[in-house]
C-alpha cells in the first residue's frame, strides 16, 4: 500500500509539473488546483496579529447584515486591541453582542471545530455551555462536528456582509496577538494566568468584491454541513465594511480560492490546495520563499528535491517554527521536519537551500524563538499563496482548509509580491524592506546571499541544526497514524473483508 501511494504521488507530481510548464499558460486552473478565480476590487496582506485584529475590529463595527466567523478555535474573552483601554476595545464576545443589539438587521454566526474544546488553547466552557454574551436570538455559536475521526476543521475565515473576507492562519483565540517587534517581554501579550506567551508571527489576506462573495459561499457551505441550516447571501450594501485605514496592495485582482475537504458522508474529497501548492513549487525558476508552521510532507519533499536537483533551479528559503509543543507535535511534526530538512540537504548539490527559524534577544544575554504560524508561499515574485494549509500530510487531505492565491500578470503586481517578501524578511532580520531590496539587488538577486549579508544582529534568523547534522531522513514510525493523508475508518477493514468473501 505504501509503495502504491508513493508511486501515485510521483505520477501526480509529474502530471502537475507538465501542466504548469505549458508555455504562456496560467498556473491557476479552476476545477483542478483551485475552486474558483474571482476578482477582488481590493486585496491586502496583514502581517502579524496586531494589524489584522485592529483591521478586523474596524470592519466588524461597519457590518450591517452578516458576520460569519469560521475557525479552528474561538475565544470571546480576547481583546482585538489589548494595547488600548477596554472601553475603547472590549472583549470580542461582548463586542459582537453590542453590535447585534445596536443593528437590528445584523446576524452573527460563529462556527468552531468541535474538538477545540479539548485540543485548542481557548477556554472550552463558553463553547460548550455558552456565555452571557451569546444569549441573543441573532447571535449563534455552533460546534462543527462534521469531520472524520481525528480530523480538524482548520479554516480561518471571517466574512462581513458578503463584501469583505479575511482568510489566513489566524484564529480569533488566545495567544495570537503580536506586533512586528515580537518582543520577548511584551506586557500586552498575556495569558490568562498573567504570564507572557511567546512571540508569534502570522498572516491574513483581506479581499472584497466577487472574491469576498465566493469566500462567503465557502463559509455558508461549511455552516450548512455543520448545522443543516441553509444561508442566503446578504444583499449588497452601499457602505463597504472595508476598513478606512487599510490600503489596497492589489487592485482589480483575480484571486484563486483553494480548499481541502476529506471525503466524509455526502461530502466528496477536495484537494485543490495541495494541488495548487505542488503546481506552484514545481513551476519555480528563480526563488521559492516559504513560511510554515509545519513542513513535513513527503510530497512537498518530492517537489523541492526535484527543484534542487535542477542545475538551473530556484533558491529555496524556508522559515519554520523551531520548538514544538507537546509530545505528539514533537514526535511527528518536529521529528519529521528535521528528517525532511536532512533529505533536502543531501540533494542540495548547488547550495541553494536554507531553512531558518527567527529569534529575538531576551535582554538577558539569551534569545527566545518566534513561533511561525503563517502558511505562506511566494514563487518567483509571480505567485503568492496565504491561507490555513500547513505543508504536512493532514493539511493535504484530512483537515478542512482554505487558501487564497494571487498570480501576477503585470510588472507592478510582481513588484508588490516581491515587496511583501522583502517586508517579511526585513521583519525577521530587523531591517527595512527598502534596505533588503537594495542588498538583494547588490547580491545579484540571490535571496540567500542577501540574508547572509543582513543576518548579523541579535535579532535574526538561525539555521536549523538538521541542516548540518546526520540522522534519518525518512518519515518517522507512526507518521501514518499521527499525521495521516486521509480519514481513518476503523470499520473499513471489516467492509473490505466482507467484500472479499
Amino acid at each position: 500500500m505504501q509503495l502504491l501511494e508513493e508511486t501515485t504521488g510521483r505520477h501526480e507530481f509529474q502530471l502537475a509539473q507538465a501542466a504548469v510548464r505549458l508555455p504562456g499558460g496560467s498556473l491557476l486552473r479552476p476545477g483542478q488546483n483551485c475552486w474558483r478565480v474571482d476578482r477582488a476590487d481590493r486585496a491586502s496582506i496583514l502581517i502579524d496579529g496586531a494589524p489584522y485584529f485592529a483591521c478586523l475590529e474596524a470592519a466588524l463595527r461597519r457590518a450591517q447584515r452578516s458576520i460569519l466567523i469560521i475557525g479552528w478555535d474561538f475565544d470571546g474573552s480576547i481583546r482585538l486591541r489589548p494595547d488600548v483601554s477596554a472601553e475603547e476595545s472590549p472583549p470580542l464576545g461582548p463586542l459582537l453582542r453590542s453590535l447585534v443589539e445596536a443593528k437590528p438587521d445584523l446576524e452573527i454566526r460563529v462556527l468552531v471545530w468541535s474538538i477545540a474544546v479539548v485540543h485548542a488553547p481557548g477556554a472550552p466552557g463558553p463553547l460548550i455551555f455558552g456565555a452571557e454574551w451569546q444569549d441573543h436570538p441573532r447571535l449563534q455559536v455552533k460546534l462543527d462536528t462534521h469531520h472524520p475521526l481525528y480530523a480538524a476543521h482548520h479554516q480561518k475565515i471571517v466574512c462581513i456582509d458578503d463584501a469583505l473576507a479575511f482568510v489566513g492562519g489566524m484564529d480569533l483565540t488566545v495567544e495570537r496577538w503580536d506586533t512586528h517587534r515580537h518582543a520577548c517581554d511584551d506586557p500586552f501579550r498575556l495569558k490568562d494566568d498573567g504570564n507572557i506567551y511567546e512571540p508569534v508571527h502570522d498572516l491574513q489576506m483581506a479581499v472584497d468584491g466577487e472574491a469576498a462573495r465566493s469566500v462567503a459561499e465557502v463559509g455558508y457551505g461549511r455552516w450548512k454541513l455543520a448545522t443543516g441550516e441553509e444561508l442566503s447571501p446578504a444583499p449588497p450594501e452601499r457602505a463597504t465594511p472595508w476598513p478606512e485605514d487599510l490600503g489596497a496592495e492589489f487592485v482589480n485582482m483575480p484571486v484563486a480560492i483553494a480548499r481541502t475537504y476529506p471525503a466524509w458522508g455526502d461530502q466528496p474529497a477536495t484537494q485543490e490546495a495541495a494541488a495548487l501548492t505542488q503546481d506552484a513549487l514545481s513551476a519555480a525558476r528563480k526563488s521559492i520563499y516559504i513560511e510554515a508552521q509545519y513542513m513535513t510532507s513527503p510530497r512537498i519533499g518530492d517537489v523541492l528535491e526535484q527543484r534542487l536537483a535542477d542545475p538551473d533551479g530556484p533558491e529555496i528559503v524556508v522559515i519554520q517554527t523551531h520548538e514544538s509543543h507537546g509530545w505528539a507535535e514533537e514526535l511527528v511534526m518536529g521529528t519529521n521536519r528535521d528528517r525532511l530538512i536532512r533529505r533536502l540537504r543531501k540533494c542540495d548539490h548547488y547550495d541553494r537551500l536554507r531553512v531558518y527559524y527567527p529569534v529575538i534577544p531576551n535582554g538577558a544575554g539569551g534569545e527566545c524563538q518566534v513561533l511561525i504560524h503563517s502558511k505562506l508561499i511566494i514563487v518567483d515574485d509571480v505567485f503568492l499563496r496565504i491561507g490555513s494549509s500547513n505543508l504536512n500530510n493532514r493539511s493535504m487531505g484530512l483537515d478542512s482548509e482554505c487558501d487564497l492565491a494571487i498570480e501576477a500578470t503585470t510588472e507592478e503586481e510582481c513588484r508588490t509580491i516581491a515587496f511583501l517578501r522583502h517586508r517579511l524578511l526585513a521583519e525577521h532580520l530587523e531591517t527595512q524592506p527598502e534596505i533588503f531590496a537594495e542588498v538583494l539587488e547588490g547580491a545579484g538577486g540571490s535571496v540567500i546571499r542577501a540574508i547572509d549579508q543582513l543576518n548579523t544582529r541579535e535579532r535574526g534568523l538561525r539555521v536549523f541544526g538538521a541542516m548540518a547534522d546526520e540522522g534519518p531522513d525518512a518519515p518517522a514510525p507512526g507518521t501514518s497514524l499521527l499525521d495521516p493523508l486521509e480519514p481513518f475508518e476503523p470499520l473499513s477493514l471489516f467492509r473490505r473483508r466482507r467484500t472479499d468473501i
